[in-house]
């Protein structure tokens, strides 16, 4: 072979090499041929030397979309002082960079040197401009970077699940492809018999009462119904007397699961759909499930009706097979723990019903307050009890005799959740505990001592009591518990900067040189803890901004939306917070599934060699937006 042509040959099998190499890794997997053909052809391999400066703000306008072959780049970005300190992040071998001072034709604000001994291809600037027009995988990866990524293991997620449930359909189905076209409706004067008689003729379980307008005044189901015979009531008066007024409605835009949370929340078979005040469909139980295939309403109605804890303790299976479905269908992890969450809500409020018939009704109200994941409505099917009594007391004497009441039936609402597969808490955080069956004035007591006796240690073990909030009973007096707890933190430097302190405890699982940092020894060796190490540091963080700033709601998510609503953090940050907490989030509910499906107790300890090379590299920049807020926040605080 002569020189010219080995050398053709040389070229031709590195040109290969390197589309085998970018095929392993989106969004390049996804490329057409010829589209990566034109990238790599247009590409030059440089090499950086450990600790040698790749590219860095003085450069100017970036020049060059960057490709990771071989080695580690590490980026350096000053923060300003709204949004944290200077923080470190690593781009390993497959990822690239920087896509947004490219599209933004603009010099990168971030510094990246070599980790060590590294490799990067270089496409020119204007070789990145024709790809991103020609390839739509390519452009929209460069436009929505991460949450491209996202949308792919969403997708495959989804696959996995519907391989063994044959599901076709998604929860974000808009009501208005599920709702009649022509909702049965008639005027408030009609007669009941003549509305019943509309109702038998076109087949369905409710009519809607409109007044001229089309504008929804109520809803007559067939269980109201059976109310009205079984009471005796004539069929011949009007059928406004015996609707059900102010009938609950949503959107036509509003989605499957909005409507299916709205069922079991309100224990109702039907919605309204309301446009510009008018009525334009209903969809009803049986829409929404025929097509969905998951019987979230049905599941929910047999455990508020359950007449014995065996019935509670076998629909726990069926709460599992529920997560397994709407993995099938779609439902990102914030839907599927709302969705646990409410179930886990009406087994918590049947265990209690079960346990006052048995054991007699103590003779005072009380709430049941839950704490933690619960509180915050995040729970998973791996979860332990974290709950409370709230009383109403005028005296000492009084609250002592009141708790003396209500302990045996707390310690045995206790049990009966363990058995029904709510943990026991290892730290005593249950309403059996004298401690945690308190008056309203005791509440108030130890809310404001977590405050005003606030340690580093303490404040471990008591920061999970400000996610609380009523699963049973009247909420006034946990509502008054907020307000208090709002007013006592607002303003006080010393308790927030403790708090802080708290929320930097749990530290992101990531090496700064190295990819993740899992348990060297005994049985957790090579594995890291998903909630503690992922989820702790999100949760965390937003709990003591929102405690901060007057935020009343207890969800990590929601606390979120509003801190970047009232601009505490931007948007862009609030946005990454958001995708690396789901991410975390929906990875821990896979294994839970996969514990479950094999019989494997349940447990949060991953090992990150078990996952695919996209679920890698998304789990690892999601523990760095981690690393982000703690950064943020140690600035924040001074700490």
């Amino acid at each position: 072979m002569s020189t010219t042509a080995a050398g053709k040959t040389a070229v031709l099998q590195n040109i290969h090499g390197t589309m085998e190499f970018l095929r392993k890794h989106p969004p390049f997997n996804q490329m057409e041929s010829a589209h990566l053909a034109f990238l790599v052809e247009h590409c030059q391999l440089r090499f950086y030397a450990a600790g040698e400066s790749i590219l860095k703000p003085g450069d100017g306008p970036v020049q060059h979309f960057f490709i990771v072959k071989q080695g580690l780049v590490v980026g350096e970005r000053p923060h300003s002082a709204k949004r944290g300190s200077e923080t470190t992040f690593e781009i390993a071998s497959g990822e690239c960079f920087p896509l947004a001072a490219l599209l933004g034709e603009r010099a990168t604000r971030t510094e990246h040197l070599a980790g060590e001994d590294t490799f990067c291809l270089l496409l020119p600037k204007d070789a990145f401009v024709r790809l991103f027009a020609q390839s739509a995988p390519f452009r929209d990866f460069a436009l929505r970077g991460v949450s491209s990524l996202l949308d792919q293991v969403n997708q495959q997620v989804q696959l996995r699940a519907a391989e063994n449930l044959g599901a076709q359909y998604s929860l974000d189905t808009p009501l208005h492809e599920l709702a009649m076209q022509q909702p049965v409706a008639c005027a408030a004067d009609l007669a009941l018999r003549e509305a019943v008689r509309r109702m038998h003729e076109q087949h369905v379980g409710s009519i809607v009462i409109v007044d001229a307008a089309q504008r929804p005044l109520g809803i007559f189901t067939l269980r109201d119904l059976r109310r009205v015979v079984a009471a005796g009531e004539s069929l011949e008066q009007p059928i406004a007397a015996l609707m059900t007024q102010r009938p609950f409605h949503l959107p036509p835009s509003a989605s499957a699961f909005d409507a299916a949370l709205a069922m079991t929340e309100r224990h109702i078979a039907h919605v309204c759909l309301v446009e510009h005040e008018r009525l334009v469909g209903v969809v009803s139980e049986r829409d929404l499930f025929s097509l969905q295939r998951v019987d979230l309403v049905h599941l929910a109605r047999t455990i508020r009706h359950a007449g014995r804890i065996e019935t509670l303790v076998a629909l726990r299976s069926d709460i599992r097979l529920l997560v397994e479905r709407m993995l099938a269908h779609g439902a990102s992890s914030t839907q599927i723990t709302q969705l646990i969450t409410l179930l886990n809500d009406h087994t918590v409020c049947r265990v209690i019903e079960l346990v006052l018939e048995e054991l007699g009704d103590p003779g005072v109200p009380f709430s049941w307050l839950c704490f933690g994941s619960e509180g915050r409505r995040e729970q998973t099917l791996h979860t332990d009890q974290d709950n409370g009594i709230l009383f109403d007391a005028d005296s000492p004497a009084e609250a002592e005799r009141i708790r003396q009441l209500l302990l045996p039936r707390a310690r045995r609402i206790n049990q009966l959740l363990a058995e029904c597969g709510f943990s026991l808490c290892p730290g005593q955080i249950m309403a059996g505990n004298p401690a945690l069956c308190l008056s309203q004035r005791e509440w108030a007591r130890r809310f404001a001592g977590f405050v005003r006796e606030a340690t580093p240690e303490n404040l471990l073990g008591s920061s999970i009591y400000f996610d609380l909030r009523v699963v049973w009973g009247a909420e006034e007096g946990c509502a008054q518990l907020r307000e208090q707890l709002f007013a006592d933190i607002e303003g006080n430097s010393i308790f927030q900067h403790l708090l802080a302190a708290n929320a930097l405890q749990h530290r992101p699982p990531l090496g700064r040189f190295r990819d993740f940092v899992v348990a060297r020894k005994g049985a957790e060796k090579d594995t890291l803890d998903l909630k503690v190490e992922g989820l702790t540091p999100f949760v965390d963080g937003a709990r003591l901004l929102a405690l901060a700033h007057g935020i009343g709601d207890s969800n990590t998510l929601r606390r979120f939306a509003e801190l970047v609503r009232l601009g505490v953090i931007d948007a862009q940050d609030g946005a990454a917070f958001e995708e690396a907490y789901h991410f975390i989030q929906q990875t821990r509910l896979q294994l839970h599934q996969q514990q479950a499906s094999q019989g494997l107790p349940f447990s949060n300890r991953l090992d990150p060699d078990s996952l695919n090379q996209l679920d890698r590299r998304i789990l690892r920049e999601s523990f760095r937006q981690a690393q982000r807020l703690q950064a943020s926040l140690a600035l924040r605080y001074q700490l």
